[in-house]
């Protein structure tokens, strides 16, 4: 590394300008300036002319190099945050586009082939016609697909319902009691694997009409998950929290409020997830079993006018729906779960 000596300065007066007597009288104050090609200061009355050259060195101070170096830091880092941000965003978006893009080249050489098939621009024309109107009534069997889509919904509401209050209680009696674990142990495990759909013929025997049938079938298919996962997760709550219960003295519904619930709720909230998940999913076959207004029935009753479009355009809107729900579920998992407190 070459190092810059600069010479030390010294006092030349100039002719013709007034200098001082002695050292000991005051005199007329004087300007000094550094000689560029000597190094050598001059004193003068006038304003030096700017340095060049090596004396530039003595200009740039610490402190304006420390700022330089700082905005310069500071520009760097913008600007890898903004590629960072721009490589996330690729990262998230153009995977699911590739994804739709291949689902539709595959729809449309499918359909191409089997002319029975209607391209995805023949849905898509027939879609913007039913989205126009999806409210309107002109009869009972009439109906918009947005009213299908309530109706369907109302009874997955109910039967969920239900389900979640006669479920998650149970779910916390197995695994706080023992005893009562292993008595319905044996008939949970013969009834859970049994189709929700074999459910319904006893619905339509016992309350003789078709919607409450079909809440039953839903009451039936969503009530085993939110009981397994419940009762398992008390089933691991740690056993020193029940200890330190013990020794407080503390009653069994200050157990359940302050110990159990906040240490079951992650598992509670994952049951009802699926059971929503399995609740959506056995609607449309329950209703195209038996009739009336829903979207099960209403994928039926357009198979029969022998409108396929209409039947693909259902599929999305009941996959659609169903991804609503489960996402509405997640975030509230995340909200009421320990990593978001």
């Amino acid at each position: 590394m070459t190092v810059l000596a600069l010479k030390k300065p010294t006092l030349v007066p100039i002719s013709g300008a007034p200098t001082e007597s002695n050292s000991g009288e005051a005199g007329v104050s004087q300007s000094t300036a550094l000689c560029p090609s000597s190094g050598s200061a001059v004193l003068s009355g006038h304003s030096a002319p700017a340095p060049t050259g090596e004396a530039l060195i003595s200009l740039v101070t610490a402190p304006d190099a420390e700022s330089i170096a700082r905005d310069l830091l500071t520009k760097t880092n913008r600007a890898r945050a903004r590629r960072e941000a721009t490589y996330e965003l690729i990262r998230r978006v153009l995977p699911p586009l590739v994804g739709v893009a291949l689902m539709l080249l595959v729809w449309s050489l499918v359909s191409a082939r089997n002319t029975s098939i209607p391209s995805p621009a023949k849905t898509w024309s027939a879609a913007q016609i039913i989205f126009a109107h999806p409210f309107y009534h002109n009869g009972p069997n009439d109906q918009g697909i947005g009213w299908n889509v309530l109706a369907s919904l109302k009874r997955v509401g109910i039967g969920f319902g239900l389900a979640a209050l006669i479920g998650i209680p149970l779910g916390f009696m197995l695994g706080r009691f023992a005893f009562m674990s292993r008595m319905l142990d044996p008939i949970i495990s013969l009834l859970r694997p049994v189709s929700p759909l074999a459910w319904l013929p006893i619905g339509l025997l016992v309350f003789q009409r078709a919607d409450p049938a079909a809440t039953w079938t839903i009451f039936i298919c969503s009530i085993w998950p939110m009981i397994m996962n419940t009762a398992q997760g008390v089933q691991r709550v740690p056993q020193d929290y029940l200890n330190v219960a013990r020794v407080l003295a503390l009653p069994e519904s200050q157990v359940v409020t302050k110990i159990l619930f906040p240490a079951v709720l992650p598992y509670m909230l994952t049951g009802i997830r699926l059971s929503i998940g399995t609740a959506w999913l056995v609607i449309v076959a329950a209703e195209m079993l038996t009739g009336g207004v829903g979207i099960g029935f209403w994928v039926w009753d357009e198979w029969n006018n022998l409108k396929v479009e209409h039947i693909l355009i259902a599929i999305f809107v009941i996959g659609g729906v169903g991804l609503v729900l489960e996402q509405m579920l997640l975030l509230m998992a995340k909200r009421f779960s320990y990593e978001a407190r």
